[in-house]
């Protein structure tokens, strides 16, 4: 059997993804976490390592952009620099992806870490999540009941001559730049360099090897997996794709991101002998799990965990719904929007990034409030 291009991306996007699991496993990299340290202890080591891992793919992307490698300001999955800003979509679907995390216990990437770990608390939460994520992208479910709302309220940065959302050209197109790869290199730098200052002021963070490995690794996975899906061997994998018998699925310039690959994967297990319909996304979640399965085992730390009471149940049943539903809606989860998104310097995604953290505090500190009522 020849090993196409095809398979080459696959591949190395499956052992990329292994990496990322570990680690994520090792450091225990969360984004939950992150908010609820921060929310309940005031503790913003975790926060901090997710800032870290933004300013490192800011800094990846922006680098490679300007040395011609690639442009993500065409077609990419998603479409994150888009000339339509959807910010009811960013700003409702982060809110109700914050909501559903802290219920499920973790943000979509979280659970498949958990997964690999041997949680089956995770696992069912990703198998009612990718219910709800193939609900959301494969059938008319958003189209009839998002959609006719959500629509008047998207923004055609077009017509007051913003090509696209990408920061570097918005501000360029609101005070009459003319664009150029120098000015956009220059915003990301600043943004860049302001997350960092923001993350190493802290003595605890800069003292965290775990903190500083999860954010570093999370950051240049995003990076790799843009370089690999839109660099020489992405175009090269794009024409590949284009002379196919099967045009494979989501043949476009990508990285990380975990809610739209929940639904590919439902919607290949239903056609299991369809082979080109593995994507770099389902390569990308089975890699993750997979990697936390191999740190599990190789650390000892693999243990099976059920639920404690049907309340418990419940609670995570509604959070992956919510994950479900909130992920796809806002266009992607904690990395998906809030580290990928970010590193193309989308608005759209900055935004979402807000919205999944006051989500998630709103719901902490409502949690806490109920708890004191109760006792």
């Amino acid at each position: 059997m020849e090993f196409t291009v095809h398979n080459q991306v696959l591949s190395a996007v499956f052992v990329l993804s292994l990496v990322l699991g570990a680690v994520m496993a090792k450091t225990s990299f969360c984004t939950m976490g992150a908010v609820s340290d921060w929310v309940n202890i005031g503790d913003t080591g975790r926060m901090r390592a997710w800032v870290f891992s933004m300013a490192v793919a800011v800094a990846g992307v922006a680098a490679l952009e300007f040395a011609g490698v690639f442009n993500l300001s065409g077609v990419t999955f998603p479409p994150y620099r888009t000339g339509n800003f959807a910010w009811v979509r960013n700003l409702l679907g982060g809110f109700l992806f914050g909501v559903g995390m802290v219920l499920a216990s973790g943000c979509g990437t979280k659970t498949l870490v958990r997964v690999g770990g041997g949680n089956f608390k995770s696992l069912t939460v990703l198998v009612i999540a990718a219910i709800a994520v193939y609900a959301m992208t494969w059938t008319p479910f958003y189209e009839k009941l998002f959609l006719p709302w959500i629509a008047p309220t998207t923004v055609n940065l077009g017509q007051y001559g913003v090509a696209n959302q990408e920061a570097g050209t918005l501000i360029g197109g609101m005070f009459g730049f003319r664009y150029s790869r120098e000015f956009n290199l220059a915003i990301a730098a600043l943004i860049a360099l302001g997350m960092l200052a923001f993350v190493f002021r802290s003595a605890d963070f800069r003292g965290s090897f775990d903190n500083v490995l999860g954010g570093a690794v999370v950051g240049l996975a995003v990076v790799g997996g843009w370089y690999i899906t839109a660099g020489p061997l992405g175009q090269a994998w794009t024409e590949y794709a284009l002379m196919a018998q099967e045009m494979p699925s989501r043949v476009q310039a990508q990285s990380y991101t975990f809610m739209n690959p929940m639904g590919d994967t439902v919607r290949y297990l239903m056609e299991p002998t369809r082979f080109a319909l593995v994507n770099f996304g389902i390569l990308a979640l089975a890699g993750v799990i997979g990697g936390s399965f191999l740190y599990a085992v190789f650390s000892r730390s693999l243990r099976f965990e059920w639920f404690s009471s049907w309340q418990d149940f419940r609670s995570h049943a509604a959070g992956g719904v919510l994950i479900g539903i909130g992920g796809p809606l806002a266009g992607g989860c904690t990395v998906g929007q809030a580290i990928t998104g970010v590193s193309t310097l989308a608005i759209g995604s900055i935004l979402t990034f807000f919205a999944i953290v006051i989500g998630a505090a709103a719901t902490m500190k409502y949690m806490y409030w109920r708890m004191m009522q109760q006792a």
